[in-house]
């Protein structure tokens, strides 16, 4: 599977009587078996502002690194598609809970996810061998 790009932003309210100015959209865009995928993961707004109690990350840009600024949003869908491979299928995940958005964020390998996100950044986009690289696996 070809990663292509991770990208996220704050939605806004087109409506005054709409909510979306309460939740992000983190979105990846993959290739897998010749077609081009996007999953759309829309989340409360509010775990940006408590990612340090499920990452070791402690503030947005969580990764600076090579001149490339990573913003939290952008590797929100990222870490659902490596942590549940069968999203795949999917093109849209809600979620509203803080545990099971943290659930996403257990065991993954942090070191190793600016990996993916650099090479993108760069517009070279990222083979992914497997998701399970990105995964530590209990000792």
């Amino acid at each position: 599977m070809l990663i292509k790009e991770c990208k996220g932003f704050e939605l806004e309210k087109e409506k005054s009587n709409t909510s979306e100015d309460f939740f992000n959209r983190s979105e990846v865009t993959f290739v897998e078996d010749g077609e081009e995928k996007t999953l759309h993961v829309l989340y409360v707004r509010y775990f940006d502002q408590i990612i340090s109690e499920f990452t070791p990350y402690q503030q947005d840009p969580v990764i600076t690194q090579e001149g490339f600024e990573v913003y939290f949003k952008e590797i929100a869908a990222l870490v659902c598609l490596l942590k549940n491979p069968g999203l795949r299928s999917r093109k849209r995940l809600y979620i509203n809970s803080k545990h099971e958005f943290a659930a996403y964020f257990q065991n993954i390998n942090f070191t190793k996810l600016p990996e993916i996100l650099l090479s993108v950044k760069q517009n070279k986009g990222y083979e992914l061998r497997s998701p399970l690289e990105f995964v530590l696996q209990p000792q």
